[in-house]
């Protein structure tokens, strides 16, 4: 079972590339540190 944190982060990841630069990192960068936010919520 995948997690949705993880799908959270790899779609993050996958966004830092088609944008401009400013927006691809800041909507990649809050995609990735959602899904980290996430999985501290989840694994409690």
């Amino acid at each position: 079972m995948v997690r949705l944190s993880t799908i959270v982060i790899l779609v993050g990841l996958v966004r830092f590339t088609p944008l401009p630069p400013p927006l691809g990192i800041v909507l990649g960068a809050s995609l990735v540190l959602a899904g980290v936010a996430l999985r501290v919520f989840t694994d409690k």
